[in-house]
């Protein structure tokens, strides 16, 4: 009886086998496991242009778009975060995450050992040196120097291609260090020469400004999320028609121009000059911006890169037009929020901050950040009706009034008799406010970075401006016939 029992429990196991296979039931797809657990897992490690801590939270170019694309997919986004690109790539070959973020190119090697994405955000290896080196103009340069790159970088793979036509080419692998390790030994003279990706020298150059930029060893490529060999390509597939959206409706863009947009800005000198200036000048003054940033609910760096870019912090700063003072108020704007003195600090101060602190609540409250706050220094710099003039014509042309990224390229027309002559406000020198905007946003990078390590990226644009409560304003809106406010003081840094 036994046996015939076995017998027929496997007769019965392999019928309904058979079923199951004629009824198509078969393993979930990925995307269909992911929706059914409801969570997305993504292995990463810390980089300004990946993913880090901000003080309001996880952010990083590559965070925000995976947060969007688990969003699109209604589930939740899980983050852990490992060392360096070594561990990212040992988890995802043991199919331990659905995606790694790890800012590395679809190379034809990985592309043989992972399914890829492009993100559409390019770089390229870039050699730099030490300013007191002797810039090289070609990898023949480089011959019989030690070059020094990240481990499991896009670097490695463009010198070995290099290497059979240049005997004598040497590198080094720091398995321990990441790009800002590099960054910072090639800036004290330790490394003469490295190779870091294009990008992070952007977001990071500013900060290190005795290195150099040499050349390029390769043409751009795209980085890539990286996927598990062992998936099927569902999720693949649904990321390939994520990018396809959020680059057709602007969002992808917008997303760039918040952590690239305004990286162009200062030299050499400049970047030096800033921080001269912020270990010798900004002490005198600091705590007064801390004091009423706090009591208007501003950022106080913030507060104080509007204050550099209307003085250089000089409280008797005096412009042709009359402006005056740390904040460079003019008379009117004085009167208007009750400052008797602008040429004394803590009060220049004072009405800077109560100031700009309505411009920001003129702003429609449905702009959501950062672009709000730029709108807000837009009009600090120009006027509120010049603004809107802009927005106006930003829309008239089918863009977004909005959106930072757009108007910024219509302020300008301000400036031309065809354009200014259709607005309310008339002419406007419509190119300065752009300037005034992404030179604050540097300067608050910097200020970030030296006042606060933890936070050596632009706050800014992560919410943090106006996360304070603020002492009410009591005083009635303003309306476009207020007085416009000042104008930017001294040279405009030149661009890398």
């Amino acid at each position: 009886m036994s046996g015939n029992g076995e017998h027929t429990s496997i007769r019965l196991l392999a019928v309904v086998c058979v079923m199951a296979i004629l009824a198509g039931c078969s393993r979930p797809t990925t995307l269909e496991q992911v929706r059914s657990e409801g969570v997305l897992h993504v292995i990463t490690r810390h980089a300004p242009s990946i993913y880090y801590e901000g003080r309001n939270g996880p952010t990083g170019f590559e965070y925000e778009l995976v947060q969007r694309f688990a969003k699109s997919l209604g589930v939740e986004l899980r983050v852990r975060v490992v060392e360096g690109n070594a561990e990212i790539l040992s988890i995802l070959d043991r199919n331990y995450a659905h995606i790694g973020l790890a800012g590395l190119t679809a190379s034809p090697d990985r592309k043989a050992n992972y399914q890829t994405v492009p993100t559409t955000l390019a770089t390229e290896s870039i050699v730099i040196y030490n300013r007191d080196v002797m810039r090289p103009g070609s990898i023949d340069d480089l011959i019989g120097s030690d070059i020094h790159v990240v481990g499991d970088s896009n670097h490695i793979r463009h010198l070995e291609q290099l290497a059979p036509d240049h005997q004598g080419l040497n590198w080094h692998v720091h398995a321990d260090l990441d790009t800002a390790g590099i960054l910072q030994r090639v800036e004290s003279g330790e490394f003469p020469f490295a190779v870091v990706d294009a990008n992070e020298l952007a977001l990071n150059h500013i900060f290190f400004p005795d290195i150099k930029r040499g050349f390029s060893l390769n043409e751009p490529e795209k980085l890539a999320w990286l996927f598990p060999p062992q998936q099927d390509d569902t999720l693949v597939k649904a990321a390939q028609t994520f990018f396809a959206q959020v680059e057709d409706d602007g969002s992808l863009a917008q997303i760039k121009e918040r952590f690239y947009g305004h990286l162009d800005r200062l030299n050499y000198v400049g970047a030096r000059t800033f921080v001269h200036h912020v270990r010798n000048r900004l002490p005198q003054y600091e705590t007064l911006f801390q004091d009423y940033s706090e009591k208007y609910g501003i950022d106080w760096r913030l507060l104080a890169a509007i204050g550099y870019q209307e003085s250089h912090w000089r409280p008797n700063a005096v412009s042709p037009t009359g402006v005056r003072g740390i904040m460079m108020l003019t008379r009117n704007t004085a009167s208007y929020i009750g400052i008797d003195n602008r040429l004394d600090p803590e009060k220049s101060i004072k009405g800077g901050a109560r100031y700009f602190r309505k411009v920001h609540e003129q702003i429609p409250a449905d702009i959501p950040e950062p672009d709000r706050t730029w709108f807000a220094l837009a009009s600090y710099n120009v006027g509120y009706g010049h603004l809107e003039d802009a927005r106006r014509l930003t829309e008239g042309a089918g863009r977004d009034p909005d959106r930072w990224m757009d108007v910024k390229e219509f302020l300008p027309l301000l400036a031309q008799k065809e354009w200014y002559s259709k607005t309310r406000f008339g002419y406007a020198r419509g190119h300065e406010p752009v300037t005034y905007v992404q030179n604050i946003r540097r300067y608050y990078d910097v200020l970030a970075w030296m006042k606060d390590p933890a936070d050596a990226t632009d706050e800014v644009a992560n919410h943090d401006a106006f996360n304070m409560t603020p002492e009410p304003v009591s005083d009635d809106s303003m309306s476009d016939d207020r007085p416009l406010l000042p104008k930017a003081l001294g040279q405009t840094p030149p661009t890398l």
